[in-house]
């Protein structure tokens, strides 16, 4: 068996069967060992280093003990032990100190718990005191009207002056040139507040409406449509209207048909009392076939009277009708300058009846001062007239007799020769136009006189009347003198003498006041109608209409931004203002001198402002009476906003700061998808002391962002939405602007607020003038014969930029509803030059110079984009526009200064030891 143990141990460990039997019990062994091994390891090496350890602590020299256990001290000594102490001892530190606040934030709230409960008290006491208060004040306003009740006369209906019934046997006066408004007009129809309705009959429904001109009458029609007095229900009227001619001469009914119509009107009461025939002509030769017909107490309103037919201060005498259905073209109109023209004056016609039978007989001047004047001086005139065109000193053409047949005409009454056309080819070549009244003095006027006035002042030919027993059109109204010579007839042989001594400088006004008239009274049918109106209504002293304002559609818009301060606004730089207002929005007052005006500023209105300080027809809204048209004289042409304290032009310019001592603006911005720089504007205006309101009219018909903050700057802001992109929605009359004065500016406009400030302190001073800004001027290019404008730095200006300027809020009424609708349309043409026509407007009607305050020249805020004027083609088109608007005006009416506006102390050196002294405006 060793034997064969041995031979298996040499061969490897293989027994029977290939077993290595060995090599398992040798592994087996090594795994005993090994775990014995890490067993004493594990167990009596800790033991061994725990005795060691022990031993070593134990020592005497405790210095070099390093394991054992320490002190607080000890510990602390080792580096980051030492941070963890630190912290600790800080956190029990602020601990303490926040228990510390704990306590006195809990004794703080009890304090402040007992001064709630304390204003929770004064709060009630406070309610209790403001409910006395009210009802202090609610007795003291009760009692107010009591007194005011006590002083102040009731107001009551004008007492009748015609019967309750209409009675037929009420007796007419003795004569119809009798006829006045105190005794054949019913004031009762028409109180103070009623604002002078109208109603018009429809000719259509009678027999007489089928003899009338069809383009008269269908002009009347348009107008009556669309004129603010005029009303459907006849009970409340105050004066009937009925159209009775231009009629037709095949169709026109007998005299004694007429009338029975006219009586058989539903309204007539038996006598026609405020009742209006309108007979208008259209041609020259138009009848007065109302002559034979009896009107009773009804006024009558033609072109044609005889003396006995007439009756100042109820009758009318209206212009021709000569634009029925079309407006004047401005551009064929010849232009105010040259002053002289090529004949001095000029006169066509033909007379087909004379007084006498012959023109042979001729009296001696001494037989005319003895008494015995001769009936007819149209022989004279002939004579005469020749004379002066034989002595060849002026260019002068007469002829009395018609190349053509003559128009037909009156007895005595001197005939048109020639068509219209060559008639207004001559006057445009006459610096005169005379126009002979007719030799039969009963006859007033006619339409042939009419029409003759009427071309001599539509192309800018000043009249000259021979005759002044003459009733030129609304001559109760208008002073002729200040348009017209009217010139006796004995005085034929002066009137060379008399044409050639006036200068220039009156010709000139005398032809800018025709042309005013034209415009005003003569030129559509829309102002003969308002005008006649107007005529009636300022008689009976009925204050007008108001003018309309243009509603502001708000876009909604989200606000709450705060608006921070730019240092830049508040430098003053060299404009020390003094003291300034600070009290919260408040709107200008309203205009309360409706009805005094028209009782007592009527005279001095119609007689003493002089004519260069007309307005542009003013019939759109009202019609012109100049009363009405005189230079800021409102009230009775319209309700403006303020006006200070006065009434007529004079007052009104007198009306400075003293006379209002508080008083805010209105800014108007126009922008256009530029929202980011329309806020950073809005945010400049943070703070400005007299601003009022804001309003930013929207130009773009994208709406803005929704998500767009608008900034808070302290006073509202009006987003107004247009229909359309014009820059004319600038200068409209916005219901919302409740200020007299208004801060037109450009959304990249960059001025300080005392330069604002001062604006609108000087133009307190001249709130008839543009007060702006930045400076432009006009002038004349020699080589093309044309007007230029320049923004090049210069010693003159002759406009103020509206991008930043001052203006009353009259001009925007004007500017939009009253100037020419011709230059609006320039304006939307180029989309450009409408800052152009604002000082062409203002110019034109107060024939003064902007002005102009500080020495800024440039606005434009810095790092802007570029706006419209940086165009190239931009000062083409202004140029364009000059020359177009002076077409329009007739003349250039921009007038140079070289005045400027600064402060009192601006740049002036003061003594430290002195007081600065401040000038309140």
């Amino acid at each position: 068996e060793l034997m064969t143990g041995y031979t298996m141990l040499r061969n490897g460990g293989v027994g029977n069967g290939g077993q290595p039997w060995v090599l398992r019990w040798s592994s087996r062994i090594r795994l005993t060992w090994l775990s014995f091994t890490l067993f004493i390891i594990l167990v009596f090496f800790p033991l061994i280093a725990h005795y060691y350890l022990t031993t070593i602590d134990d020592a005497d020299d405790a210095g070099k003990r390093i394991f054992g256990p320490r002190t607080g001290n000890e510990l602390c000594e080792v580096k980051h032990v030492q941070d963890l102490c630190r912290i600790r001892e800080s956190v029990s530190e602020e601990l303490l100190q926040l228990e510390a606040k704990r306590q006195e934030l809990n004794s703080e709230i009890a304090k402040l718990n007992l001064k709630i409960e304390a204003c929770k008290k004064s709060i009630e006491n406070a309610k209790q005191d403001l409910l006395q208060l009210k009802n202090v004040i609610s007795q003291t306003e009760h009692s107010y009207k009591e007194l005011m009740a006590q002083n102040q006369p009731k107001l009551s209906l004008p007492i009748r002056l015609l019967p309750d019934k209409d009675d037929a046997t009420f007796p007419l006066p003795k004569s119809n040139r009798n006829c006045r408004l105190h005794n054949c007009f019913d004031y009762s129809r028409c109180p103070l507040t009623s604002g002078f309705p109208v109603y018009v009959y429809n000719s259509d429904d009678y027999p007489f409406g089928s003899s009338l001109d069809p383009l008269i009458k269908q002009a009347f029609e348009a107008t009556v449509r669309t004129n603010v007095y005029v009303t459907e229900n006849a009970n409340i009227a105050c004066v009937y209207i009925i159209l009775v001619g231009e009629m037709q001469e095949p169709v026109m009914p007998k005299p004694t048909e007429l009338e029975q119509q006219l009586h058989s009107l539903p309204y007539w009461r038996t006598d026609g009392h405020n009742h209006l025939i309108i007979n208008l002509s259209r041609k020259s030769e138009t009848q007065n076939f109302i002559y034979n017909i009896s009107t009773g107490r009804a006024m009558i309103a033609q072109s044609t009277f005889y003396d006995a037919q007439y009756r100042p201060g109820f009758d009318i005498v209206v212009s021709p009708l000569v634009h029925a259905m079309s407006e004047p073209n401005f551009l064929e109109i010849p232009p105010q300058v040259p002053v002289k023209r090529k004949y001095l004056f000029s006169f066509q016609g033909e007379k087909i009846e004379s007084l006498r039978p012959s023109l042979q007989e001729v009296r001696s001047f001494e037989e005319e001062i003895e008494g015995n004047a001769p009936a007819d001086y149209d022989d004279r005139i002939i004579t005469t007239l020749k004379a002066v065109q034989d002595s060849k000193l002026d260019f002068v053409l007469v002829e009395f007799t018609c190349k053509n047949q003559p128009k037909a005409s009156l007895p005595t009454e001197w005939a048109l020769c020639g068509e219209r056309d060559d008639r207004l080819e001559l006057l445009k070549l006459s610096t005169f136009a005379l126009i002979i009244t007719p030799g039969d003095t009963r006859l007033v006027i006619s339409a042939g006189c009419t029409m003759r006035l009427f071309e001599a002042l539509e192309v800018g030919a000043i009249p000259v009347v021979l005759g002044e027993q003459v009733q030129l059109p609304y001559n109760d109204v208008i002073r002729w003198n200040e348009a017209a010579l009217i010139i006796p007839k004995p005085r034929i042989t002066e009137v060379h003498f008399l044409l050639r001594s006036i200068s220039d400088n009156d010709l000139l006004a005398m032809r800018r006041q025709g042309r005013f008239l034209w415009e005003t009274y003569f030129s559509t049918s829309d102002n003969v109608f308002s005008t006649v109106l107007a005529i009636i209504r300022t008689r009976i002293q009925i204050p007008a209409a108001p003018i309309r304002e243009e509603p502001a559609v708000e876009i909604p818009h989200r606000s709450g931004k705060a608006a921070g301060t730019d240092p830049n606004m508040a430098d003053n730089g060299d404009l020390d203002l003094g003291p300034v207002e600070t009290e919260p929005p408040y709107a200008s007052p309203k205009y309360l001198r409706n009805f005094t005006l028209t009782a007592m500023d009527i005279y001095r209105n119609w007689n003493s402002a002089p004519g260069p300080f007309h307005l542009f027809p003013y019939t759109p809204f009202d019609p012109v009476l100049p009363s009405e048209a005189k230079f800021l004289g409102s009230g009775t042409g319209f309700r403006p906003i303020g006006g200070g304290a006065g009434g007529s032009g004079k007052e009104f310019q007198a009306a400075l700061g003293g006379n209002v001592p508080r008083e805010q603006f209105t800014v108007v911005m126009l922008t256009y998808e530029r929202e980011e720089v329309l806020m950073n504007s809005l945010e400049r205006l943070n703070g400005l002391p007299y601003l009022n309101k804001v309003v930013v009219v929207w130009n773009s018909p994208k709406l803005p962002s929704e998500d767009l903050l608008w900034p808070d700057i302290g006073v509202p802001i009006m987003v107004v939405r247009t229909e359309k992109n014009s820059l004319n929605n600038r200068f409209l009359p916005w219901d919302e602007i409740e200020t007299e004065a208004i801060l037109s500016i450009d959304d990249d406009a960059h001025l300080r607020h005392d330069e604002i400030m001062f604006g609108f302190r000087v133009w307190r001073e001249a709130r008839d003038r543009i007060v702006g800004f930045p400076g432009r001027y006009h002038a004349w290019d020699i080589p093309h014969q044309s007007w230029l404008y320049n923004s090049n730095y210069s010693c003159e200006l002759s406009m103020v930029l509206t991008g930043a300027a001052f203006f009353h809020k009259y001009y925007a009424y004007l500017y939009s509803y009253v100037m020419p609708q011709a230059i609006r349309d320039m304006v939307d043409e180029y989309i450009n030059c409408e800052d152009i026509a604002m000082n062409f407007l203002v110019s034109h009607l107060t024939r003064k110079p902007p002005i102009k305050v500080t020495s800024r020249w440039t606005f434009r805020c810095p790092g802007c984009p570029q706006a419209l004027s940086h165009d190239d083609s931009h000062f083409h088109e202004r140029h364009k526009c000059i020359n177009f608007f002076v077409k329009v005006y007739g003349y250039m009416p921009l007038l140079y200064t070289q005045f400027r506006v600064d402060s009192v102390l601006f740049k002036t050196r003061l003594p430290h030891d002195k007081t600065k002294c401040f000038k309140f405006i």
